[in-house]
């Protein structure tokens, strides 16, 4: 039963000026308000939007002794007064402050008290408040509520502070990430975007005769496979390398680790000598021959001594080592990492570093990397070596500030895994630094990820910037809950009712949680869902089964 507290308060008199109240406070707590709707007669104008009002997602102001306080409808319902009267009564949650010139400002420094008056936004103000928090320029979608009100991210915030894109398959994913770098390269023409790309949904192709074409501009993108760009072996860590070549179990591993680390730095200071570089240690980025290493190797595990009647302590103790190292080079799969064709000295590193960011002969805002044929074993591996090159640019960069890069990773769940899995160790610690330590150095990091419960802790607590889409997974959820800053519980709530193409955004980027409907991409990537029955209605076209398996022998796709 509701008590009658408030529901003496009146509107003030219409004296041709608009009347703008709709309810009256009865509570107030830190992080919630409730608050009765002014009835049908109570309400001194009455118009069709009073059909719709205090529905969830919608805006109201708090007003009182001069304060306006912006708050969003999570929860909407009615019971009885003490007389049996239908009471509206809504749950709002506290979002910031509006002064009188219209300018907002996150968190609560004046709360109000319990009879304070509801009011509706005056118009415009909402879509000003959006308008002049974020970029003019950086329009990402409009309110779900408010079709012409436009969602404006600050674009420092989002890209500089890194940002996560999380969803469940089919959510629109792909869609948000591409409508993002449209906007983003039509607003800001000398971006430096770096793109994962899993499963070639972003870059150009042709596979017999079929075409597929990036949908971002193409004078402001270059695409790239793995065998176009190639990550060779000598620019591993020394951690990347031991992890590709030794197994951790084996009983040898430690002594196998030791002699590496010392014939890899002779190699390397052999191989560049002419480079007078001076001090090189395991992990620079110095050419040295693939052959040389397995010679070495391959002397020290049949080393003997007093003409072969003494075994040496190396003896015999990297079969193991020379079996995955030549299993890696007999398989064509690896050719970009293991046999590289144009990265084959030292003097070829500044030319990758260059392409790689989009600087290279052919200038480019994007770079997409498609990594959809690369072997998934060596997937976490290739991964770490994208994200420590991003981080190493920017590192030893004297002007890093000026130029700024963002590096997105599709999929993050497939390399940066929550948990510590020997596999994806190196990914995972690559990710984590730029997490950490990217924004000192203009690095920023933006996870993309249909199973964020499976990401790593680390990445995401260091997001200050989240565009949910659908998630119905309850640990999903939990988890997101957990990691979003300042999430409003009515906001967060709808996640699981989204439809495609919608999201909730939270965090820096924008001045506070926000439902919006994401604009579309004009042109969509290549991940159009597959209309099955459509396809099985009419037939679809013929197989080429021979064509489907020589693509299959020859990776192509």
């Amino acid at each position: 039963m509701l008590d009658k507290a408030g529901s003496t308060d009146k509107p003030a008199a219409n004296n041709g000026a608009t009347v703008s109240r709709v309810g009256v406070l009865m509570d107030v707590t830190g992080d919630q308000f409730t608050a009765r709707l002014d009835s049908p007669k109570e309400a001194a104008t009455s118009t069709d939007e009073d059909k719709t009002l205090g529905q969830v997602g919608s805006y109201f102001t708090v007003r009182q002794s001069g304060w306006n306080t912006l708050v969003m409808v999570d929860r909407s319902y009615r019971v009885a007064d003490k007389q049996g009267r239908a009471a509206h009564m809504v749950h709002l949650t506290p979002l910031g402050e509006i002064s009188d010139k219209g300018e907002f400002t996150r968190g609560i420094s004046h709360y109000p008290i319990s009879g304070a008056e509801l009011h509706r936004l005056v118009d415009g103000s909402l879509a000003k408040i959006f308008s002049d928090y974020g970029d003019q320029d950086f329009k990402v979608g409009h309110l779900t509520s408010f079709d012409d009100i436009g969602v404006h991210l600050d674009a420092s915030a989002f890209f500089g502070r890194h940002a996560a894109i999380l969803g469940q398959s089919g959510s629109g994913k792909s869609w948000t990430v591409t409508s993002l770098i449209q906007s983003a390269v039509k607003s800001m023409p000398n971006s430096h975007i770096i793109l994962l790309d899993m499963h070639g949904e972003y870059g150009d192709k042709e596979v017999d005769g079929l075409v597929a074409k990036s949908p971002f501009p193409a004078d402001k993108v270059r695409c790239f496979r793995a065998e176009e760009l190639e990550f060779p072996y000598w620019l591993l860590a020394f951690s990347e390398l031991t992890e590709l070549v030794i197994n951790s179990d084996d009983e040898n591993a430690s002594i196998q680790i030791s002699f590496l680390r010392s014939c890899m730095t002779r190699l390397r200071q052999e191989a560049n000598d002419h480079l007078n570089i001076g001090h090189i240690t395991v992990d620079s980025p110095l050419y040295y021959s693939m052959e040389d290493l397995i010679k070495a190797v391959k002397a020290a595990n049949r080393e003997t001594s007093d003409f072969g009647k003494k075994k040496s302590p190396l003896y015999g103790k990297f079969d193991e080592v020379l079996v995955r190292l030549q299993s890696l080079l007999n398989d064509n799969r690896y050719d970009f990492l293991m046999r590289p064709k144009t990265r084959t000295s030292t003097e070829s590193l500044p030319g990758l570093m260059a392409d790689l960011v989009g600087i290279g002969d052919k200038k480019a805002s994007i770079t997409v990397l498609d990594l959809s044929a690369v072997p998934f074993d060596v997937v976490p591996l290739v991964a770490a070596q994208i994200g420590r090159l991003c981080y190493e640019f920017n590192f030893w960069n004297p002007h890093c500030r000026e130029f700024p890069l963002f590096l997105i990773c599709e999929e993050a769940h497939e390399y940066i895994p929550r948990e510590d899995i020997p596999r994806f160790r190196e990914a995972r610690r690559s990710m984590e630094r730029i997490s950490k330590n990217g924004r000192k150095y203009g690095v920023g990091l933006c996870v993309v990820s249909q199973r964020p419960h499976d990401v790593s802790e680390t990445v995401l607590a260091q997001c200050s910037s989240f565009i949910c889409l659908r998630i119905s997974n309850p640990d999903d959820q939990e988890y997101v809950r957990a990691m979003v800053p300042d999430a409003a519980r009515g906001t967060f709530a709808a996640l699981t009712s989204l439809s495609k193409g919608e999201a909730v955004a939270l965090g820096e980027a924008v001045p506070m949680p926000v439902r919006f409907k994401i604009d579309l991409p004009d042109p969509p990537p290549n991940s159009t869902d597959i209309d099955y029955a459509d396809k099985w209605r009419d037939g679809g076209s013929t197989v080429d089964v021979e064509k489907l398996v020589n693509n299959w022998h020859k990776q192509e796709r």
